[in-house]
């Protein structure tokens, strides 16, 4: 489907992805499914929002539809279109209108970058209606058992064109996350890389150092999914600067006096 990215979740059986909760959030999604209500994910980039959706919809053995929002992503992505098949125009449904039918767990991951027409889909499914009406086909989609819409977004690296109208927000339940405590981190990090917690505590340490450049040096900080790749490149056996280099450095920034600047930080930590 044009301009659509969504993916498709595995079955019910499928063991949930490892997680590490940091707080209450694992109760707070499960009773949010059960009261049929939708959550609003707010948090950095690569903290774990993604992965945690993931878990909690294989813990409630739902089927997960993700989709990937990007300025380019319409509500006819998101509902469907006619498509010719065979020679025949055929109705093909989109992600959303699925999920809706199967009772399934719809996820909008970044949701304030698609189009502005998307929020108005939402609305009624956001509501003691959890109605969905496609005005292609003339239908109004009672949402199925089970059906629960997650979107997310980073609060902190968005603008004023695009943030969520508080007539939308206010439609949410919300959980706030943010990067693990170190030692979850550490625990995390190798747990995911195979790296032994000893090797990783430097890389954490190192991440929390970067993470306080944020807004000053640095846009964005240091997610745990880089510290991962991090971890991954060392224990596969590249060398611990160059690891951190392709990782750590070059995905943060393009400024050679803030890579050098940020290389000089890093010899200090490991020094």
């Amino acid at each position: 489907m044009s301009g659509n990215r969504s993916q498709l979740g595995g079955a019910a059986s499928v063991a949930p992805p490892f997680y590490l909760p940091q707080a209450d959030e694992c109760e707070l999604f499960a009773l949010a499914h059960a009261k049929t209500l939708p959550l609003l994910l707010k948090g950095p980039t690569g903290c774990g929002k993604t992965r945690f959706v993931r878990h909690m919809a294989a813990r409630l053995g739902r089927k997960l539809y993700t989709v990937a929002c990007h300025d380019d992503l319409s509500a006819a992505d998101l509902i469907g279109r006619f498509l010719l098949k065979g020679g025949e125009t055929v109705w093909v449904d989109g992600p959303l209108t699925r999920a809706v039918r199967e009772g399934a767990i719809c996820y909008l991951d970044e949701v304030v970058e698609a189009r502005k027409d998307v929020t108005v889909v939402l609305h009624p499914l956001t509501d003691d209606r959890r109605i969905l009406p496609i005005d292609r086909t003339g239908e109004e989609l009672e949402a199925e058992p089970g059906f629960m819409l997650v979107a997310s977004y980073n609060p902190g690296y968005q603008n004023i064109l695009k943030t969520l109208k508080p007539s939308t927000r206010q439609r949410f339940l919300a959980i706030e996350f943010d990067f693990p405590r170190a030692d979850q981190e550490v625990a995390v990090v190798a747990r995911e890389s195979g790296l032994a917690e000893d090797r990783v505590r430097p890389l954490v340490r190192l991440a929390g150092k970067l993470r306080a450049l944020k807004g000053q040096d640095l846009e964005e900080g240091v997610s745990t999914r880089l510290i991962v790749y991090a971890a991954s490149l060392i224990m596969a056996g590249l060398p611990i600067e160059r690891a951190i280099r392709t990782t750590m450095i070059e995905p943060l920034t393009d400024d050679e006096d803030v890579k050098r600047g940020l290389a000089d930080l890093v010899a200090a930590v490991f020094g």
